[in-house]
């Protein structure tokens, strides 16, 4: 496994690195021969496959509540450009293409963002946290994830968690996407939207799911590094079963590696290897 040691990058090889894989990634967008989901439907398919829904504020120690605050306001203009997506058979979701480059222009405000383990502040800010419902939601589905970047940071301690630790997938514009791929054959509706105190999402199709899916973590453990830090590891599984409680299949989905951003806590026989 390659070392996750922070590695300083100057502001040049940043600013020419993001323009590098920003062309890349229009590259693909407009000559990868994809066919991307842009039809939005106001009426609601009947079914709901899966559904979920996450807090919009969080009590961060040392985070400035204004970011949080703002956090809402981008996620409420980038909620729009997505409820009531259909996807249909053959088509691919894609979070950015979709929403497109969160600026000012379009009303987006500065939220909190992770720059290389700092928090900071930057427009469009906090925008994984819907990165982050539609991934999971999606691991509920026959849809097929095709594309999703893990998080290289954890930035929050178990408390309160009510999902794997890597279950999230991080964005970045552009070229940090989150792709969804409907091969099955019936259309699937992505909906998204906000209450006063949470993001709510919902995928919906035309027929009742087949399938029920457990989502799960394995070989969960933490590792002390060498340049001092925490580094944390699982593996995402997912269980799929039959209505009938039928178990049909075990699948892998993915492995992370993040870099802690608080102390460990040793709980449940958890040990740290060096």
């Amino acid at each position: 496994m390659t070392s996750l040691r922070p590695v300083p990058r100057s502001s040049i090889r940043i600013y020419v690195g993001k323009k590098n894989y920003r062309l890349k990634r229009y590259c693909d967008w407009y000559l990868g021969g994809k066919k991307y989901a842009s039809h939005i439907e106001r009426s609601l398919l009947p079914h709901v496959i899966f559904t979920h829904r996450t807090p919009l504020l969080r009590q961060l120690r040392n985070a400035d509540m204004r970011l949080q605050h703002n956090k809402v306001k981008n996620l409420t203009i980038a909620s729009r450009r997505l409820n009531g997506l259909m996807v249909k058979p053959g088509e691919t979701f894609s979070f950015w293409r979709r929403i497109g480059n969160p600026t000012r222009r379009k009303g987006y405000v500065e939220g909190m963002v992770l720059f290389y383990g700092n928090v900071t502040a930057g427009v469009g800010g906090g925008l994984c946290q819907l990165s982050n419902l539609i991934y999971w939601m999606a691991l509920h589905t026959p849809l097929t994830v095709t594309e999703r970047h893990r998080h290289s940071y954890d930035v929050f301690s178990d408390s309160g968690r009510t999902q794997p630790f890597g279950s999230g997938a991080t964005c970045a514009y552009n070229y940090l996407d989150l792709q969804i791929k409907n091969e099955t054959d019936r259309p699937y509706q992505l909906i998204v939207y906000l209450t006063d105190t949470h993001l709510v999402g919902e995928w919906r199709s035309t027929t009742p799911s087949l399938r029920r899916y457990e989502v799960y973590e394995k070989e969960h453990w933490i590792t002390h590094e060498f340049w001092g830090g925490y580094v944390r590891h699982n593996k995402i599984y997912r269980k799929i079963y039959t209505p009938d409680h039928e178990l049909v299949a075990d699948e892998f989905i993915t492995e992370n590696h993040a870099i802690m951003m608080y102390e460990p806590m040793l709980e449940d026989g958890m040990s740290v290897q060096r």
